[in-house]
């Protein structure tokens, strides 16, 4: 509690509240606009950050992410459109209750259901954090070696769509993330001779050029034509058989939410999904589904902001991100020189406990952002795309110069854009190789710290029983899926033979 209340002191300054403010409001935004998503527009925005002091920035940035899974419930319940990937699930029933002429309670629902989870998220990671962070002190190199190869089986398992192409993102990102001086022998490795590398890539650079410019190239071409017919909105309160219909989802789309929150690769996506096919399965009339059951928009949509929230954990208490947003909150940590682990809520309290307290601010703003402004939202949809991104690509270029006025930074930003583009085009998935990129300089140094601990040998990480119990959890995560392809090989290969 004293933390707690220390975090409010930190953000309840004009300036603080001002950025968490901004943050909610652009998230909002970002969430109603199909095509940007939460990951390009922190990577647009991450150069103005730079200057702030560290709790305004990361205030900021938190803002965004959790604003965008607010804002993306709006569109795709009045015009079908989902502003996010998460809000996929929300089109469902969301506009089939807008057919039915109550646009207004769904997203009344899913305001209220995302600030109930958003709270309780916000509760559920000053309620964990603390046992996690008890347990973590006791991590050496072999532990975070270990927790982190956990990480990427895991990312690989979740992935979306090819584990070879999920593989290859990850390999590209470890390869990257090795340009420059290596940290312990200081010798410079793949900068074949550019003096501009022996620092490394900037992760501002390549999270603005895969996320943000290539976004931006892909979405000119895809969404270029679009046309909007809202349904008309009228009384946004619930009615109580709304409430108890949609109290049971809340809850356990805020529990289910947070815990997929915490895994790598899982985050507000993955929990709308899981938390939709859940309450399906345990309803009484599963036949609702689809045709408009208030249950469909209330479970996912606390779902969504308990996983966004409960990602963050991860990043707090061990400093492992488990997707691109937290991905890039760690590269901005450690431009700000804070590490985040373990030891940072001893280090840097205030950022800690700060990020926790914002929660709960930005959660209050969101809702007062989301129910009243309706309207508005949904026009912002009639905007072309043409005048929306000139502005952008502008303010990426200008961003890129600034960090350390080089021109070698906007051509290092126009190469990943292009980059970006051609993965989207080829359907590859990008978050692998940014989590990748962040956390291969981390992987290898406790690796290399490990080897040397163990004088070459792996038997040192054999007599640590917390090193060996993950990399014995990881072992398992990685081995069963397979027996599903064996056993799926098995039945082909039985229905060639009858044939």
């Amino acid at each position: 509690m004293e933390g707690l209340l220390g975090g409010f002191v930190a953000i309840l300054s004009p300036e603080t509240l001002l950025f968490c403010f901004v943050g909610a409001l652009v998230g909002t935004l970002i969430g109603v606009l199909p095509g940007l998503g939460p990951t390009a527009t922190i990577a647009i925005l991450l150069p103005l950050t730079i200057g702030l002091d560290p709790v305004t920035a990361i205030v900021m940035i938190a803002g965004i992410y959790y604003g965008a899974s607010y804002g993306g419930s709006t569109t795709a319940i009045l015009v079908n459109i989902p502003g996010e990937a998460q809000s996929v699930v929300t089109c469902i029933d969301g506009y089939r209750m807008a057919q039915q002429g109550r646009a207004g309670p769904a997203i009344g629902m899913a305001a209220l259901g995302s600030f109930i989870a958003g709270t309780a998220g916000a509760f559920g990671i000053a309620l964990v954090s603390m046992p996690l962070i008890a347990f973590a002190v006791r991590f050496g190199p072999p532990e975070y070696f270990a927790l982190m190869l956990l990480g990427f089986i895991v990312l690989l398992v979740l992935a979306r769509g090819s584990v070879v192409r999920s593989l290859i993102m990850i390999v590209t990102g470890l390869l990257l993330s090795m340009v420059g001086q290596d940290v312990i022998t200081g010798e410079v490795r793949y900068a074949f001779g550019v003096p501009q590398l022996i620092d490394g890539i900037s992760i501002v650079t390549i999270s603005m050029g895969i996320f943000g410019l290539g976004e931006v190239f892909f979405n000119l071409e895809r969404l270029a034509h679009r046309s909007v017919q809202a349904v008309p909105v009228n009384h946004i309160l619930p009615s109580r058989d709304d409430w108890k219909a949609s109290a049971g989802p809340i809850a356990r789309g805020s529990v289910l939410g947070f815990l997929v929150g915490l895994l790598p690769g899982g985050g507000a996506t993955l929990a709308s999904f899981v938390s939709y096919a859940l309450e399906k399965r345990i309803a009484k009339d599963p036949s609702r589904f689809g045709k408009g059951a208030i249950e469909g928009v209330a479970g996912p949509e606390a779902a969504n902001n308990a996983g966004a929230t409960g990602s963050f954990i991860p990043l707090l208490t061990f400093g492992l991100p488990g997707n691109p947003v937290t991905a890039i909150l760690l590269g901005a940590l450690i431009l700000y020189g804070v590490t985040p682990g373990p030891l940072m809520i001893q280090t840097n309290p205030e950022i800690f406990w700060g990020v926790v307290a914002s929660m709960y601010v930005g959660n209050v703003m969101l809702l007062a952002l989301n129910l009243p402004l309706v309207g508005l939202w949904v026009q912002l949809l009639r905007v072309p795309y043409r005048y929306l991104y000139a502005p952008l690509i502008l303010f990426m270029i200008i961003g890129a110069y600034s960090i350390n006025n080089s021109v070698f930074d906007v051509g290092a930003l126009l190469f990943f854009g292009v980059v970006g583009y051609v993965l989207r085009k080829l359907r590859f998935d990008s978050a692998p190789l940014i989590l990748a990129f962040v956390l291969g300089g981390p992987i290898e140094t406790n690796l290399r710290q490990t080897l040397m601990l163990g004088r070459g040998s792996w038997e040192y990480v054999l007599d640590r029983p917390i090193a060996l119990t993950i990399l014995s959890v990881a072992f398992v995560v990685a081995v069963l899926p397979m027996f599903g392809f064996v056993r799926k090989g098995l039945k082909q290969a039985r229905a060639v033979n009858e044939l």
